[in-house]
């Protein structure tokens, strides 16, 4: 059973699903039910009962930061996640590179460009507009940020992503500010300057020649305004480190102070390297109380609609990383961020599973799945209690009056 003062948190990114023959409940893992029936479990709501959580609130959420007061909009972490060093006012958007014909987008994800094309296409992304620094980071494939520096910018103002195909992106202010305004003439400029860099670029070139879509547009979504917060150890007294391959859930550990680790083969996707992943987060308990070890693939099999992918990503988080971890002697809490029910290809309010081993009391729960929890000795707790349950399990826990 586990060592007293260490504990590692293991993030099973939209691992909840709906019974019966969730795959959860279908999938071969002894590892799993062993240290349900060796430890507590209990059922998860990561915001509250019923709310349907986003990946970037839920994480907050279970890392002992409420949303409502915390959340600085998505942009801001992922591009902490990347890697850009963000300043106080910046405002950041999530971007896509996407296909444009006309005026129109007609692809809006430039039919999934490969990493390397867009890594080529971002030097043409950074330049200045007015007295506004224009700063563009790719991350895979499709995926990049955009970081507006400069003075008088706001983030309330219209994503130019509409989620859809045929439509000309532009940004509006949501309000009359004159932060609010000069922001949206700046996205608005930048597009079109975008468009041109683009369409000029020499790698489009070649995808048009090929016959493949150009990445000759880009889409803006997820706008937030950075701000520096109360770091993990101030906040609670313990030292924390990350391991996760995703931008999201690495900007999201950089925001709050946690020690970003990296591992060779963490790609954030169905083909990531568990076991390294595991070896690292052990490692990495040397100079660390708590560990939070991420995994993306099982929310990327709900949101495909595929149970067959989910369960037997589920297997080789069962045989290639809880057996490693396990016996580091550090106590573990394996969760999920929310539920990504493969019927509904999107996350939903429902309950995740939560099983705590170490030196936890038991219950009599023996399989780790969405409805044995429900009867587990943790009862219904919600994201908040999460970080204080772990305080209290390394014996870090602080006393509440005399």
């Amino acid at each position: 059973m586990g060592a007293n003062n260490k504990a590692i948190l293991i993030i099973i990114d939209g691992l909840g699903d709906l019974t019966p023959n969730s795959p959860l409940q279908t999938a071969k893992k002894k590892n799993l039910d062993r240290l349900a029936k060796e430890g507590i479990t209990g059922m998860l709501s990561t915001i509250k009962r019923g709310i349907v959580p986003g990946s970037d609130t839920s994480h907050l959420s279970i890392l002992g930061y409420e949303p409502e007061k915390y959340y600085c909009g998505r942009g801001p972490l992922e591009a902490l996640g990347v890697g850009v060093q963000m300043k106080e006012g910046d405002v950041a958007f999530r971007a896509n590179f996407a296909t444009a014909q006309g005026n129109n987008i007609t692809d809006r994800r430039a039919g999934r460009i490969d990493t390397l094309i867009s890594k080529k296409l971002e030097s043409s992304l950074n330049f200045d507009i007015e007295d506004v620094q224009c700063i563009f980071k790719t991350s895979v494939e499709h995926r990049g940020v955009l970081v507006l520096r400069g003075s008088g910018l706001s983030a309330n103002v219209s994503e130019t992503d509409s989620y859809k195909t045929g439509y000309s992106p532009e940004s509006k202010p949501l309000d009359e500010s004159k932060e609010a305004k000069k922001t949206a003439r700046i996205i608005n400029a930048f597009t079109k300057i975008a468009r041109e860099h683009l369409e000029a670029h020499e790698e489009n070139r070649k995808q048009e020649k090929s016959g493949k879509p150009k990445a000759n547009a880009i889409l803006l979504r997820g706008a937030g305004n950075y701000k520096k917060t109360q770091s993990f150890m101030e906040r609670f007294g313990i030292a924390a480190a990350c391991v996760a391959g995703g931008a999201l859930y690495r900007g999201i550990a950089k925001y709050i102070g946690m020690t970003l680790v990296t591992v060779d083969g963490a790609t954030g996707t169905k083909d990531t390297n568990l076991h390294e992943k595991a070896k690292e987060a052990v490692l990495s308990l040397r100079s660390n109380d708590l560990i939070f070890l991420h995994i993306k693939a099982c929310d990327s099999f709900g949101h495909d609609g595929d149970p067959k992918g989910k369960t037997k990503m589920i297997e080789r988080i069962d045989a290639e990383l809880i057996p490693l971890l396990a016996k580091s002697g550090a106590n573990l809490i394996i969760t999920g961020d929310h539920s990504t029910p493969c019927a509904r290809r999107g996350h939903s309010g429902h309950e995740v599973p939560i099983l705590i081993w170490g030196n936890e009391r038991q219950d009599e729960v023996t399989q780790f799945d969405e409805q044995s929890c429900m009867h587990g000795g943790l009862g219904h707790i919600e994201g908040k209690d999460l970080i204080p349950i772990i305080l209290n399990l390394i014996g870090k826990g602080k006393k509440y009056g005399s």
